[in-house]
């Protein structure tokens, strides 16, 4: 009997993913119990009206049909003007290919980047696809960790230390998900200086560029030498308030978007023509870009100042994007153990640290993407947790 490929079977070599506490938490809430889901990063709020308009008015004008490999040429012109408001520099539409969402121009970058038997190196915590999508181009990912008391940013010590003669490609994203670190721009310069020296791809995650919470976002493809080697992933799912329309795009290269139209032929063959339409009327008229942004400061705001005083608990990061890393190790160093006990005695959903690599041991990752009210209520939940003990680690430990 035939086996299935060795790359596949390496995607997620554990056979965890990280999500099992989430999928568990939207299962029972699924089935009536009161859970208060701070577990994904999907909006609680629709997408703009006007966005929605303009899909259901393509879909009656008959745009059912294929259309351009890379993109609609109005919305890759459109994707362009974007990519030069995030990155500060000169961009033309044909730097520019449509992704089905950000995880495609993640997946298609890589494809890009990587031969079997190359290595990347990744900063830990990291978004919890990372690690997967460089094995499925069959290279192999070293993790690196950025420290809490450093607010997660990264010391370019442990990314040398971490290089190899086979390393291609280093793979950061500012601000980060799931500790809300924006890098600095020394942080950045010292990246690209790297990147230079060692002549290495840079795929930059820049798809929370919008929502940051004061520290002006710095793209590294704005830095001397940079624009030729450096691809940025983007994405409206959190910018416009789109998630599960599934509209990305990648930065690159002419001839790096050429070579990935070629990807496109033999895997999506493309986007949706009446879902590019709704696209292009988003981004053209920036629909829900400034709301989004305030809303989710104002949540931030709101959360930290509930938990501000809780016993144990540290906020690291959490400068940008749309949550809010939580330090529990003094209550449990155990981040996975906590999350579970937390959803069954208090019914509240958090992302264990694990979930974005080693590095983020004793964290809990928040997601903001509730109402005010149900962020204070959760942290209400959480305080009387850990004033109960937690899931008993300090009781234990007085008996």
């Amino acid at each position: 009997m035939p086996t299935p490929s060795s790359r596949i079977k390496g995607i997620t070599p554990s056979g965890k993913n990280g999500w099992e506490v989430h999928i568990a938490a939207m299962t029972r809430r699924q089935a009536g119990e009161d859970i208060l889901m701070l577990s994904v990063g999907d909006h609680d709020f629709d997408t703009p009206a006007e966005t929605v308009a303009a899909c259901v008015e393509a879909v009656r004008s008959g745009h059912h049909h294929y259309i351009q490999l890379p993109g609609l040429p109005r919305l890759r012109s459109a994707l362009a003007e974007l990519s030069q408001a995030c990155t500060g520099v000169e961009t033309t539409s044909d730097e520019i290919i449509v992704t089905q969402g950000g995880q495609g121009a993640l997946f298609a970058a890589c494809q890009a980047l990587l031969d079997p038997g190359d290595h990347a190196v990744v900063l830990a915590p990291y978004y919890a696809t990372y690690p997967g999508t460089v094995r499925a181009a069959g290279a192999a990912c070293t993790e690196v960790a950025t420290r809490p008391q450093d607010g997660f940013e990264p010391r370019m010590d442990a990314i040398a230390a971490a290089l190899r003669p086979e390393t291609k490609l280093l793979l950061v994203n500012s601000p980060n998900n799931p500790t809300g670190a924006v890098y600095s721009r020394a942080t950045m310069e010292a990246i690209a200086e790297l990147c230079r020296e060692r002549d290495l791809w840079l795929l930059s995650d820049e798809v929370y560029w919008t929502i940051r919470a004061g520290r002006p976002h710095v793209s590294p493809r704005s830095l001397p030498g940079m624009k030729e080697r450096t691809l940025v992933v983007n994405s409206l799912s959190k910018s416009h308030g789109m998630t599960g329309w599934r509209v990305g795009w990648l930065t690159a290269t002419p001839e790096l978007v050429s070579h990935l139209t070629g990807l496109n032929l033999v895997s999506s063959y493309g986007m949706v023509d009446f879902i590019s339409r709704a696209a292009i009327e988003a981004v053209e008229n920036a629909r829900g870009v400034d709301g989004i942004a305030a809303l989710y400061a104002a949540r931030r705001t709101a959360f930290l100042e509930a938990i501000r005083g809780l016993d144990g608990v540290a906020v690291r990061g959490s400068e940008g994007g749309m949550y809010v890393m939580l330090d529990i190790s003094e209550t449990d160093p155990d981040s996975e153990a906590f999350a579970w006990a937390l959803l069954e005695r208090e019914q509240v959903a958090v992302m264990p640290g694990t979930s974005f690599g080693a590095a983020a041991e004793g964290h809990v990752r928040i997601s903001m993407c509730q109402d005010e009210s149900v962020l204070r209520e959760a942290a209400g939940r959480m305080r009387r947790f850990i004033a109960g003990g937690g899931r008993g680690t300090r009781r234990r430990a007085a008996e």
